[in-house]
């Protein structure tokens, strides 16, 4: 993780990365990236990331009893220079306290013990008492599994509270009466994305090519036999009926020959 704060500057902050960083780290990104060219241009697009994750406040009276109090309400205060203009901020990151502030933002950014802290703090209904979205806010970062069971069976020796301990889970439990519900909570492992290298890159332009001479190929209605044997002789007009079989020059001819004589003999 610590890595990972190192790299981050100005330019890589998303809306997930920036619950990665602490109020000093702000401070410190915002005066290396003043330098920048293009600063200016994108100044209300890296304030709006960061206040995504920080709550920020212009300290409009630079004086020590006001500063006091910022910092007596949690805020770090210091120096960001905004469109030519070099004031006081104070900054201060979002708590997490409720299950109303997780997103999918920063929801893999703490860890299963803090996730059972911010549950044990908002209910004691059980897991079915959230709604549906934080539900799914909460399992996109966490694998989740729930039991209720009488309270002098909960532990019972190997099993399923034991297993999910033993197995790394964190555990609140919530008694109902003689009952227990147990919410097991662990943090699902990050998905890395594949690398591309030259040779998948080779095997693209291969695919791309073999692509090409398919698409030089007639095309075929894989439901074409199938429709011929589907239509219905009844609904056939007299006009369709000449019209869907092909008839040989010469058979036409003895036919019309033939029809002749019919009429002269008639």
């Amino acid at each position: 993780m610590k890595s990972e704060k190192k790299a981050l500057t100005l330019k890589t902050l998303n809306k997930s990365n920036i619950w990665d960083l602490q109020e000093n780290d702000i401070f410190r990104m915002w005066e290396a990236a003043e330098k920048d060219s293009d600063m200016k241009d994108n100044l209300r697009h890296y304030i709006d990331i960061i206040r995504s994750a920080f709550d920020m406040e212009e300290v409009k009276v630079d004086r020590p009893e006001v500063i006091k109090k910022y910092e007596a309400r949690g805020f770090k205060v210091g120096q960001l220079r905004i469109e030519d203009n070099k004031s006081k901020w104070g900054i201060k990151k979002r708590p997490i306290l409720r299950v109303t502030d997780l997103s999918y933002e920063n929801i893999r950014h703490i860890s299963a013990q803090k996730l059972i802290e911010v549950l044990d703090r908002n209910f004691g209904g059980g897991w079915d008492s959230l709604s549906q979205s934080i539900q799914d806010i909460i399992e996109s970062g966490f694998d989740i599994s729930t039991t209720t069971l009488p309270k002098d069976r909960l532990r019972k020796p190997g099993g399923m509270y034991e297993k999910k301990v033993t197995d790394g889970f964190e555990v609140l439990e919530i008694p109902k009466g003689l009952w227990v519900e147990a919410i097991f909570a662990k943090a699902k492992p990050e998905k890395e994305k594949p690398k591309m290298t030259f040779d998948d890159l080779d095997d693209l332009s291969s695919e791309d090519d073999t692509n090409e001479d398919l698409e030089d190929l007639p095309e075929q209605n894989e439901y074409e036999d199938e429709e011929e044997d589907d239509y219905d002789e009844d609904k056939l007009t007299e006009e369709s009926y000449r019209t869907t079989y092909e008839t040989d020059p010469e058979d036409l001819s003895s036919l019309e020959a033939a029809e002749m004589a019919d009429d002269y003999e008639g």
